[in-house]
């Protein structure tokens, strides 16, 4: 029986070196973002907003041309990285 991933990790590897991590609730999620957002405007200089959903108060914009790379990571409840 495959195990259902409680969230989604999302690492955006920007030109600079720097790494910024997102969390969506499900893969549809991210996806909807992914191809709703950053693809049409993927050769932009102009920012667009990255949804942080589960911090209050603070929000994201990045340069989509700026963004190099993508890592997706499921992310189970019964992690051990969750408890560190």
């Amino acid at each position: 029986m495959a195990r259902t991933p409680n969230e989604y990790a999302v690492y955006l590897l920007l030109e600079s070196g720097h790494r910024e991590e997102v969390r969506f609730p499900t893969i549809q999620e991210f996806q909807k973002w992914y191809s709703g957002e950053l693809v049409p405007k993927s050769a932009s200089n102009d920012f667009i907003s990255v949804p942080i959903k589960n911090i209050q108060g603070e929000y994201m914009v990045v340069r989509p041309s700026r963004i190099v790379a993508i890592r997706v990571e499921p992310v189970f409840s019964s992690s051990v990285e969750r408890f560190n």
